[in-house]
């Protein structure tokens, strides 16, 4: 996969992070299903309140966020390097396609949360980093700190003038998503998870178009294409 084509999934799947965070923020009422640093926050202060209880559903979340990493570094360990991005995208369309099936038939959401968190653990895996900035994972801190370092180094004339633009338009992706994710469940309730679901499987089959439209680079000394 070309880097424009890694730069276009990567933008799309971190506003899909912030869709799916905003609704499970809005309907866990204060979780996240991408964000683990806010649910180990969250766990913790339950903890430290003698609540045991309101600790389990953010342990349950951070517990799902893993498995979900770890099946999508298996796969794309596993998968044939031109195919990583098609593998993982169609386990996370399977994962945010059982939330919305889950959250509509009226099971307990804090399920179908926990698809949304094995969703996010393995978008992770699709692309970790593009070229110099993070795109596609759901830790926008860190974008968000590279964003500041490298606008100082442009300032300061000791890097590139631009430099900074590929880390901000994933934060702004996030935020653009967020607000996406507010307003579609608003007007859709828990239906709107159809969209990331739809969304995730567009991805899928669109990675799939333009892997086998590009040919695989000759040798096998090449590197993946993630």
């Amino acid at each position: 996969m070309t880097r424009r084509w890694q730069i276009g999934f990567g933008v799309v799947l971190t506003a899909m992070a912030g869709f799916v965070d905003a609704l499970g923020f809005i309907r866990l009422g204060g979780l996240y299903t991408s964000l683990m640093s806010g649910n180990t926050t969250q766990m913790a202060v339950a903890l430290g309140h003698g609540e045991p209880i309101h600790a389990v559903l953010p342990a349950l979340l951070i517990a799902a966020f893993l498995v979900g990493a770890v099946t999508g570094g298996a796969l794309a360990a596993l998968t044939p390097a031109r195919w990583v991005t098609p593998a993982v995208l169609a386990f996370e369309t399977v994962a945010v396609t059982a939330a919305l099936v889950t959250a509509v038939e009226g099971a307990r959401l804090g399920i179908a949360a926990l698809f949304l968190a094995l969703a996010m653990g393995g978008q992770n895996a699709v692309l970790a980093h593009v070229q110099g900035f993070r795109a596609g994972t759901t830790f926008i801190t860190g974008a968000l700190f590279s964003f500041g370092q490298k606008a100082a180094l442009a300032l300061a004339g000791r890097g590139p003038r631009f430099g900074w633009f590929g880390d901000a338009a994933v934060w702004i992706a996030l935020l653009a998503g967020a607000v996406a994710g507010t307003l579609a469940h608003a007007h859709l309730g828990v239906a709107a998870l159809a969209i990331p679901a739809a969304l995730a499987g567009m991805l899928c089959l669109g990675a799939g178009f333009v892997t086998l439209a590009s040919r695989p680079a000759a040798g096998p000394a090449r590197q993946r294409s993630l």
